[in-house]
């Protein structure tokens, strides 16, 4: 996974469980050429540590280079959530993923929803 410039998160390690046969049409929504992820989370979030895997799992099977793949670990100070990115991108809860296209944000995860990170982006896309 690429690092950005504030260092990579080990929740991001691809889940090697994860069955992408069983998700097709998400891998191939997710490998659209262009598409940015940048991944906001926290290895302490159990939220993160949830989800990000059975993602990260999906942007492999869907080839994503690794250089379209940023990382923004979030700390918490004080009960409020500081890193990269966190006030530009209005980042409040973890983990929250924005998927950019020629700059432009396209889809946005936010914590959680009653289907996958990668399910929930790729209907976005569609």
């Amino acid at each position: 996974m690429a690092e950005s410039e504030s260092g990579t998160l080990s929740t991001m390690e691809p889940n090697p469980a994860w069955d992408a046969a069983s998700y097709e049409d998400v891998v191939e929504t997710l490998s659209e050429d262009g598409l940015v992820f940048k991944v906001w989370g926290g290895d302490w979030c159990k939220d993160c540590r949830n989800q990000l895997p059975d993602f990260a799992a999906a942007l492999r099977a869907a080839e994503v280079p690794e250089h379209r793949i940023e990382h923004y670990p979030v700390e918490k100070e004080d009960g409020e959530k500081v890193g990269p990115g966190v006030e530009e991108y209005g980042i409040e809860l973890i983990p929250t993923v924005v998927v950019e296209r020629q700059g432009e944000e396209v889809a946005r995860f936010v914590e959680e929803a009653n289907v996958p990170i990668a399910v929930y982006l790729a209907d976005e896309l569609a």
